[in-house]
């Protein structure tokens, strides 16, 4: 290394930790990219499994992976509860969830009914009724929407009528708004070309999806390069300058 100085061993070693951690956050980004999209393609492929007893796998669901199941029940046809948040083409409407109770058990099963589009007004959409009696239902067994910050804390507690309104769904205050005790998770029911419902369900990584983890792998590898081009600039040896008396 002719053309360069001897680097201090404090910049040496500052330069080699940061390079180091900046790859290491790069391949957990990496990382992070590949688990979802091999949960996006479990996902796709739980839409065509058999279908399996709910009662196995309602406690205690697999991490990763997403049963289809069948169960019966009876929905709370008067405890509606309205996601007024998911992405969909811009023509408004609300993901519409019920609450099915099952026979001999204090736990309700929260379903996804599906997404009921507006007609653009920014009102609510009509609901259609739902059956009274009992029901057999089958989807998949996935976790809950994400839950964000909202602004005044719990807005169900401050609704007196159903159907119930709010930009997130917590599990957890729906189950205190209904006085009783949820399955950890709901059930995503399945496509229906005779229902006025849409249900093309997906896991929700709209703000961190594994494109955006792949482009802060980038970022992290590149400052770990940046990080050594800088060590080698400073450390650059620079040819003396020509004194005038030496120019003349």
């Amino acid at each position: 290394m002719n053309g360069f100085r001897r680097p201090s061993w404090w910049a040496l070693l500052l330069t080699v930790a940061g390079a180091l951690l900046f790859v290491r956050l790069g391949v957990w980004q990496l990382h992070r990219a590949d688990f979802k999209e091999a949960l996006l393609r479990r996902y796709a492929a739980s839409a065509g499994a058999p279908l399996q007893d709910f009662a196995k796998v309602a406690e205690t669901p697999p991490a990763d992976g997403f049963p289809r199941v069948q169960v019966s029940g009876r929905y709370l046809t008067d405890r509606l509860y309205l996601l007024d948040n998911p992405k969909h083409d811009g023509r408004g409407g609300v993901e519409v969830f019920a609450p099915l109770a099952l026979a001999g058990h204090p736990q309700l099963l929260l379903v996804d009914l599906g997404f009921l589009p507006g007609n653009g007004n920014g009102k609510t959409p009509q609901l259609p009724p739902l059956p009274t009696g009992e029901v057999s239902l089958q989807g998949l067994y996935v976790p809950p929407p994400p839950v964000g910050f909202e602004m005044g804390g719990n807005a169900l507690a401050r609704q007196t009528r159903w159907p119930k309104t709010g930009i997130f769904l917590d599990p957890a205050e729906v189950a205190r708004d209904l006085g009783h005790p949820l399955y950890p998770r709901l059930l995503a029911l399945d496509p229906d070309p005779a229902a006025i419902y849409e249900r093309v369900h997906t896991l929700d990584f709209s703000s961190m999806p594994p494109a955006r983890h792949r482009a802060y792998a980038f970022q992290w590898f590149t400052f770990a390069l940046a990080a050594v081009v800088i060590l080698l600039v400073v450390h650059r040896k620079r040819k003396p300058r020509q004194s005038r008396s030496d120019e003349g």
